[in-house]
């Protein structure tokens, strides 16, 4: 199937309006419905799910300190439209086949909002989880201003959902970001980048074996252990174009992909000028020829056109391998393209500016470590000789052993002795990256050795703010310092490649209140 770049242009997703604001508390409400979609002009309309039939969902705005709280409705078929795994943990034969719940990633919430995997419910709540609670969520939105998402995150199904179209904006929003001067209004425009792949009517694709030719004990369908689509989409549409004035504009960029990471440059040299990451603002504006952002990873950033030629058309490409950063390059005429800007003269004054320091980031110090937690990122083969990935050789279901204490200080050092890089991302809290340090992988697979190789590398300058997803290089030991606040229960923590997280590198973890510091390290 072939399709013209950028003949259509970038929608921007709606702000949604609340039901009522009263008592101090803003409410929404949110359906999770079947629609179609058209993700380009020359493809019909898609049968999709999206928040509010939208693709990608509305965007919800909120202030910090504001008490948002959402009833997220299912109104979803009983049927799934994409392959179900009945192999997976959640999925077995007699479990409904269309089941979710919603997780705001990046947003420090009370275990009962965050969306645990278990809290599923169908459609009308027929059938709910084990750890099903309510379908209304409260977000008190404590944190600093910062660009969230929120999406699906159904155990053995969250890569089918998201990929389905469940996946959304969340901008929490505050008067320190907005006293900056930065662009704003309509030079404030979100990029939600995912992959995509479409069957010749039109419908979309999704794998539903990893074998072209399984044989017959084999599970059909099976989970596939990642999925990369032959076209890129932003905001909904393949390839689109942006009209640009001859001036500064502000992007969150947000990778909504399953497995696809991104390593983002412009045409003519253009740099970008990043001023924040997952949980806000950076310290310092940083400059940037290129931007690598792994699935779940956001972008602020800034670019300037004011010195770009009226007429000129200037294209967003991508390099990145997949799976990063060791399969196949992208090709340059699809996967490598991601959408156009096309200047025009500027309509009036740019009385933006881009400050040359941004926000104050309290580093957290390795001596107020209460522990250091060891995670490995691990393959192994299942009984069909299917890929499984796993945290410290675990899967979802094994016993817990992650048990930091309320308002405690850990260090996660991050082992990767595998080829690939994966996004690790840890809910409730935001973390910062330590370093990286090169170790021997072949001493640590025969006996668990750890040797260094090389002197620790310390974060990139976009790196060195609020993160929640990481990427973890292969051959290094990433590490983490987090505290974990300000609510106790149970959350998890997991690679946000979804095909892995479904199957099955996920884990529980359980945040103990400090009077029962009965650790399980």
């Amino acid at each position: 199937m072939t399709l013209t770049p950028f003949v259509d242009p970038l929608p921007t997703p709606r702000v949604l309006q609340p039901v009522k604001r009263e008592c101090g508390i803003t409410y929404y409400e949110v359906a999770m419905k079947p629609t179609t979609h058209q993700f380009h002009s020359e493809l019909p309309p898609t049968p999709a799910w999206g928040y509010e039939g939208e693709i990608p969902g509305p965007t919800i705005e909120a202030r910090r300190g504001e008490t948002v709280r959402v009833n997220w409705i299912n109104n979803l078929p009983d049927k799934h439209f994409l392959p179900i795994d009945h192999t997976l943990h959640g999925c077995h034969d007699g479990m409904p086949e269309v089941r979710t719940v919603v997780h705001l990633h990046g947003a420090e919430v009370e275990a009962d909002s965050d969306g645990y995997p278990e809290a599923w419910y169908t459609n009308n709540c027929e059938q709910i989880g084990p750890c099903f609670k309510q379908t209304t969520y409260t977000y008190p939105n404590h944190q600093r201003a910062a660009t969230l998402w929120y999406h699906d995150h159904a155990v053995g199904i969250t890569r089918l959902n998201v990929y389905a179209g469940l996946a959304g904006l969340y901008v929490i929003r505050d008067e320190q970001e907005e006293a900056l001067g930065l662009p704003s209004g309509t030079y404030e425009v979100p990029l939600v980048i995912q992959d995509r792949s479409f069957n010749e009517d039109g419908t979309k694709f999704y794998p539903s074996s990893p074998l072209e030719d399984p044989p017959p004990d084999f599970p059909n369908p099976s989970v596939v252990p990642g999925f990369a689509g032959d076209f890129i989409t932003v905001n909904g549409k393949v390839w689109p174009h942006l009209e640009v004035e001859q001036r500064k504009y502000r992007f969150r960029i947000l990778n909504a992909s399953n497995q696809r990471f991104y390593r983002l440059h412009l045409d003519e040299n253009i740099p970008f000028v990043q001023i924040g990451s997952d949980g806000g603002l950076l310290q310092k504006p940083v400059r940037l020829d290129e931007i690598v952002i792994g699935p779940a990873e956001r972008a602020d950033v800034i670019l300037d056109f004011s010195r770009v030629e009226s007429g000129k058309r200037i294209v967003l490409r991508n390099t990145a391998r997949t799976p990063f950063d060791f399969g196949a390059p992208p090709d340059p005429a699809t996967t490598g393209l991601v959408m156009e800007f096309r200047v025009v003269r500027r309509n009036s004054d740019d009385n933006s500016i881009i400050p040359s320091f941004l926000s104050y980031i309290e580093k957290y110090k390795e001596c107020d470590a209460k522990v250091v937690r060891d995670i490995s990122l691990d393959a192994s083969f299942d009984k069909y000789g299917r890929l499984k990935f796993l945290l410290s050789e675990k899967g979802f279901i094994d016993r817990i052993t992650a048990t930091p204490v309320l308002d405690e200080v850990e260090v996660w050092r991050i082992f990767n002795a595998g080829p690939a890089y994966h996004p690790l991302h840890i809910h409730l809290v935001q973390f910062q990256l330590l370093d990286r340090i090169p170790f021997d992988v072949e001493a640590y697979n025969r006996n668990g050795q750890i040797r260094f190789t090389g002197p620790p590398v310390p974060p990139e300058p976009q790196e060195a703010g609020w993160k929640d997803t990481i990427a973890s290089p292969p051959g290094f030991i990433t590490r983490l310092i987090m505290k974990f606040a300000p609510y106790t229960g149970r959350y998890v923590y997991h690679c946000h490649i979804l095909e892995h997280e479904d199957y099955d590198m996920m884990r529980p973890l359980d945040v103990l209140p400090s009077d029962k510091c009965k650790r399980k390290c």
